[in-house]
């Protein structure tokens, strides 16, 4: 099996066999709250125009994320693990958009098994991976919209690959080493509702999800749904 790290937007566009897309701050963290709160399904898409549209058609009901970090005009959500960890979402299509996260999936085509990642999921998004000994995997950390790399997401994808070789990881290791880097200073002063000092507890919350978050191709747009593993 052999495993690759790639970064950022090019990262994702060159990502073969088996593909984890990494956002920790924070789309895939709120992602994986949606889902766990009920959400049947999410809709990936890279425009603010696009997420509206589709909401405005019916094929969505909820439409979640950033546009340079805060919540587009029209959107019902921000881009906060926080601000959705109590709604209940049960049998509601979300549509998502960020700038770094769902970019990411939106770009990886050549990707044959394609997964959105975080912390929150990510001893159970590597047993996914793993299953039918794939003869690649590539980890792409996404970074801050798409274009510089983050401490968050290139930790996530090093303690991805020791999950998928066989280590166990260090957890305490993983939150120290993000909390101590520039990024997770943002929310110590937060300024809902744009940040929330809880979003980051969220996304430091490491396996607090035993699903992975698996995306296919629905309708040509990519569509996420929990995956249980074992």
């Amino acid at each position: 099996m052999d495993i690759r790290i790639e970064s950022l937007l090019t990262g994702a566009t060159n990502a073969r066999g088996v593909v984890a897309i990494i956002d920790v701050f924070r789309a895939f963290s709120t992602a994986a709250v949606a889902l766990a709160n009920g959400a049947s399904r999410i809709i990936m898409v890279s425009t603010v125009e696009e997420a509206l549209s589709l909401r405005d058609c019916g094929a969505g009901q909820v439409c979640m994320g950033e546009s340079g970090g805060h919540a587009p005009a029209g959107f019902d959500f921000g881009n906060s693990p926080f601000a959705v960890s109590t709604v209940d979402f049960h049998g509601k299509t979300i549509i998502q958009r960020t700038s770094a996260g769902t970019q990411g999936i939106t770009a990886a085509s050549l990707a044959q098994r394609l997964y959105a990642s975080a912390l929150v999921t990510a001893a159970a998004t590597a047993r996914s991976m793993r299953a039918g000994d794939p003869a690649q995997i590539t980890l792409v950390a996404m970074g801050k919209n798409a274009l510089d790399r983050t401490d968050e997401d290139e930790i996530c994808a090093l303690h991805l690959r020791n999950l998928l070789e066989g280590r166990p990881g260090e957890r305490d290791a993983v939150r120290q080493m993000i909390l101590a880097g520039g990024e997770a200073a943002r929310f110590r002063d937060a300024n809902p509702p744009h940040l929330y000092s809880a979003d980051l507890d969220i996304a430091l919350d490491i396996d607090r999800y035993n699903f992975a978050i698996r995306v296919t191709m629905e309708d040509g747009r990519p569509v996420a749904r929990l995956e249980q593993t074992a």
